[in-house]
């Protein structure tokens, strides 16, 4: 080695192993050590440390010259930033075990979808629509990912989170807390939306026989090069880390399993799915073993699952084994069935088979049920707390503070149970001289806290007691509690036991704090804080549960109040009354708002307006649930009050935006028209978007029937809509001087954001205000240049043809807008044959043949009876058959192809005459000719089968000429009659193979 590169690599070696905390992801950018710290025994950033700092910097926002804030600039130091990110995900193999435990929910989101994206997945394309089997292996893997992350997540906010002990309050902090927390929630609500879709994409995985590939630090190195330098190693390659086919379906089937099992609280029939997907698990973990680099399953966990799923969902196989003892213990439960849970409980101290924990938990629920008012249940859970007590003994634990509560007023037959599981729970044979001591001990304890000799001598002649405790042992004892008796010495001090002890203030609060939360009669809610207040002053009880949420906007007026009992009462009122409405227990939620109503009049009228403006809205929900279902028109006093709302003018009152839109959909719902086009206030237009938006779409329906020239009011909502889907938008020179267009977020031009405008439209069902704002989103789409199959719409022709600006328009946004409206107003009904084809022509303009299909045979099936009757024009129009016949052209049934090109006006016998010459034809072919009716396609038909030397077919349609009723001597009448019948029976038979 020459002395120039002893020096290079004497330098090198002296340079800090820790860079500078300023700049460390540069560091290792710079000079490629990112895998090599990777390498390191104990790395400092952790691995899932550098994956938060990678993507806290790549989604800085940036500062303009004017200091405005911006998104993060799509450069290549951000993109590179992410690259690294995914780098050290890959370097963990994608464990969502390791990741989820240590990154957030946002963080994880972020990550997840930068490996879609990174791994070509279409966005704006939902995974439910894709096909597993046709990807490349490493983006299925990717969708596979995602999917399995949302339902964890999904599973993991179902449990309950112990709040963390609030420290000292720092602004910033609970600012960034805050921020996290709503982020967090946002992300929530969608994958839950989307939960059933992913559920799908997962059980799709199921039927995947291939193995897949998951991205590794090279390939995503190959991935970020230019095109030219991957040396034709692409995406669909077997480059990456290989998951085995069992492998992916064992954490598939375990997640799935998970899913459903959470589910299952709210429909106890998916409990058998989650029992089969968890049997499944094992299976497969027994086929690969347990020591799988790529499959962790937690299996003291997955043998708690399938202990579960045996319990809720008994196999039904007569030769199984018998019951388990959790199985008879939840069947019991069931049923009511309470003196053989007593019996179950007995036996068991023998068997041990029942784990003390889950003896608890039943025990638990038998105490809620009592504290609900079911007195009956007083002397059963004595029973189950003295069997687990004596458990309890046996096992050498302390006894429990409920037994000495549930024993403080003992009576004969207390003593009498307690000494028979006692017997019961002890073989004498076969005790150990511990077990035997500790039983001893117990019932001597117990005779030393009774006060009344008359009970004492019940266990002391008992038979068990005379076994356990020696002569001496029991006349010590006898002579101690006569000391006790005032008639033998009244000046020796009665012994006192551990028993005697009451319980601790802290145990009361805490078991005063559960019936907190469990309560909704606001009457012992407030009860229950009066008497929360009077054992401490120190605590703030609206705090005690995570759950109790109320908005921003209301409870900085509900924690501005003094008195910290009112605070805590009229909060929790509140937040326990939101929930109510939330889960559609309307009747609880009405009683806890009168109550706060009552409560907050006195001494806030901004409060009471607060709680007025809530009771409208719950009135609005309960109406709809309710009577609104089957049209029954709201009362007017109903009506009144939400034009009183909307009207209201007191200053300083805190409002709900949700309120504002409820009220206004409310009035479209019920064809509140006439008020809102020419009785809302002017200002009330300019300050409230919701109302601006409500009186343009009613003003809108009022003037439907009326002349093109007299719809001004149509062109007014169209600039409002295109103005809320449109971005902002700034050019940048770059380095090269090319000036590049930057598109920005959602435009604050508009009135409101596009999301908040389809919140606000999934609130409406009057189908005249759903099918005049679709098809202005429909026409919006049409709009671009750049589109191929327009969407056709009802009332579409009211709408202007052009826009302005086309640039400033995010008509990717436009697109799925479309897809969810439609989706949406199909749930509202489905059988609305305009919104039916609408579905159709999105399918057909994505490519999407066989759904198109589906579609457009429903259109017609229900404005037909099911083509019983003959399809309306307005239905089935040239345009609608056009797409049919491609449809079936591009699915390769040209027998088909042929027989609509009958339905046009005007027959098309060219495209006929083309698919029929087809050979390779998907369809039925010949026993298709049955439903041809114009005699030219049927001697073309004739022609070409003589000329294949088809015999077979061409006697076929030589039948098929031949039926008198074709004959082009009969009456027109005849004819049409003719056509009509095929077409019915045609559709009908199209409709059963596509539906």
């Amino acid at each position: 080695m020459s002395a120039e590169a002893a020096d290079r690599e004497a330098a090198t070696s002296s340079r800090p192993c820790t860079p500078p905390q300023t700049c460390w992801f540069e560091f290792l950018l710079e000079e490629s050590l990112l895998e090599k710290h990777l390498r390191k025994p104990c790395p400092d950033p952790a691995p899932v440390q550098l994956i938060v700092q990678f993507l806290e910097q790549a989604s800085k926002p940036s500062v303009n010259e004017q200091n405005q804030v911006q998104p993060p600039p799509d450069n290549k130091r951000n993109r590179i930033l992410k690259l690294l990110a995914l780098k050290v995900a890959a370097h963990l193999k994608w464990d969502l075990d390791i990741l989820e435990k240590s990154l957030s929910v946002p963080v994880l989101n972020m990550l997840l979808n930068e490996l879609l994206c990174i791994s070509k997945v279409p966005s704006g394309t939902k995974h439910v629509d894709m096909d597993l089997a046709t990807l490349p292996p490493t983006t299925a893997m990717a969708i596979l990912l995602y999917n399995r992350w949302a339902i964890r997540t999904i599973v993991q906010s179902s449990f309950p989170v112990k709040q963390a002990k609030p420290g000292p309050p720092q602004l910033s902090v609970m600012n960034q807390m805050q921020q996290e927390k709503e982020l967090t929630e946002n992300i929530l609500k969608v994958l839950k939306e989307q939960a059933a879709d992913s559920i799908l994409v997962l059980e799709a995985a199921l039927k995947l026989n291939k193995d897949l590939y998951v991205h590794t630090m090279r390939t995503l190195d190959l991935l970020a090069m230019e095109p030219g330098m991957v040396n034709g190693e692409t995406e669909s390659s077997t480059a990456g880390l290989k998951i085995k086919t069992e492998e992916m379906q064992c954490q598939v089937c375990y997640d799935l399993g998970a899913a459903y099992f959470q589910q299952g609280s709210t429909n106890s029939a998916v409990y058998e799915n989650a029992r089969e997907k968890f049997f499944r698990t094992k299976e497969l973990i027994a086929e690969i073993g347990s020591l799988s680099l790529h499959c962790t399953i937690d299996e003291r966990r997955l043998a708690g699952y399938c202990q579960a799923c045996d319990v809720l969902v008994p196999s039904s196989d007569s030769t199984s084994q018998q019951l388990t003892p959790y199985s008879q213990v939840h069947i019991c439960l069931r049923s009511g069935n309470y003196q053989e849970v007593i019996q179950i409980f007995i036996e068991d101290n023998l068997t041990f088979s029942l784990p003390i924990q889950f003896r608890q938990s039943v025990l638990r629920e038998l105490f809620q049920k009592a504290q609900q008012g079911n007195e009956a249940l007083d002397e059963i859970c004595f029973k189950v707390c003295a069997c687990n007590t004596v458990r309890d003994i046996i096992e050498g634990r302390t006894i429990s503070v409920q037994f000495n509560q549930l024993f403080l007023r003992p009576n004969k037959e207390k003593i009498d149970f307690l000494l028979e599981v006692c017997s019961r729970s002890i073989n004498l044979e076969k005790a150990s001289d511990s077990l035997k001591g500790n039983m001893a001990a117990f019932l001597k304890n117990v005779c030393l806290g009774l006060e009344d000799l008359q009970y004492v001598f019940m266990i002391s002649s008992h038979e068990l007691f005379i076994t356990l405790l020696k002569d001496e042992e029991r006349k010590l004892l006898v002579d101690q509690m006569r000391k006790r008796s005032p008639r033998v010495n009244l000046c020796i001090k009665p012994v006192t036991s551990f028993y005697d002890i009451p319980a601790s203030a802290s145990v009361n609060i805490g078991q005063l704090e559960h019936q907190l939360i469990l309560s909704v009669d606001p009457w012992r809610i407030r009860q229950i804080l009066i008497e929360l207040h009077g054992m401490t002053s120190e605590r703030q009880f609206w705090t005690v549960s995570n759950k109790w949420e109320v908005p921003s906007v209301y409870s900085t007026v509900i924690l501005g109040i003094k008195d910290s009992l009112t605070r805590d009462l009229v909060y929790i009122l509140m937040a326990k009354g939101l929930h109510c409405s939330t889960v559609k227990d309307f009747s609880h939620a009405k009683q806890l708002f009168a109550a706060c109503l009552e409560l907050v009049t006195e001494f806030s009228p901004k409060l009471r307006q607060v709680m007025l403006n809530e009771m409208l809205l719950l009135d609005i929900h309960t109406h709809e649930a309710g009577t609104g279902q089957s049209g029954e028109r709201p009362p007017s006093d109903l009506i009144s009050r939400v034009r009183g709302y909307l009207e209201m003018r007191l200053p300083d009152i805190p409002l709900r935006q949700v309120i504002a839109e409820e009220c206004v959909a409310f009035m479209l719902n019920w064809r509140e028209n006439e008020y809102l086009t020419l009785q809302v206030p002017a200002l009330l237009l300019q300050s409230n978007p919701y109302v601006k938006l409500g009186q343009l779409l009613a003003a809108t329906c009022k003037e439907l029937p009326g002349p093109k020239e007299s719809r001004r009011t149509a062109k007014d909502l169209w600039e409002v809509v295109v103005q809320i889907c449109s971005v902002s938008s700034q050019h940048k020179r770059g380095n090269d001087g090319r000036v590049s267009l930057i598109k920005q977020r959602e435009s604050t031009l508009g009135i409101m954001y596009r999301s908040e405008l389809l919140s606000f439209i999934k609130k409406l069902r009057e189908p005249l205000v759903l099918s005049i704002i679709l098809s202005l989103f429909v026409k919006l789409h049409n709009v671009r240049e750049d589109i191929v199959n327009d969407i056709t719409a009802e009332h579409i022709s009211i709408w202007p043809s052009s826009i302005p600006n086309l640039q400033s328009v995010d008509f990717e946004a436009v697109a799925i807008t479309v897809k969810e409206l439609v989706r949406y107003t199909l749930s509202i009904n489905p059988n609305n044959h305009s919104w039916l084809i609408i579905q159709a022509d999105i399918y057909f303009a994505t490519n999407q043949y066989s759904a198109a299909l589906h579609y457009y045979l429903q259109a017609g099936a229900v404005c037909s009876d099911f083509f019983n009757k003959a399809v309306p024009p307005d239905v089935y129009t040239d345009q609608v058959i056009k797409r049919m016949i491609k449809c079936c052209s591009l699915l390769n049934c040209h027998t088909q192809v042929a027989i609509l090109c009958q339905f046009l006006r005007e027959i098309d016998y060219k495209t006929a005459f083309k698919s029929l010459q087809e050979q390779n034809s998907h369809d039925a072919m010949d026993s298709y000719y049955d439903y041809i009716w114009d005699v030219t396609i049927l001697e073309y038909l004739t022609y070409l089968h003589h000329k294949r030397g088809e015999t077979d077919k061409r006697q076929i349609a030589i039948k098929a000429i031949g039926q008198t009723e074709l004959n082009a001597s009969n009456p027109e009448e005849v004819l049409q009659l003719a056509a009509q019948r095929r077409k019915k029976k045609f559709l009908q038979a199209m409709a059963k193979l596509y539906f």
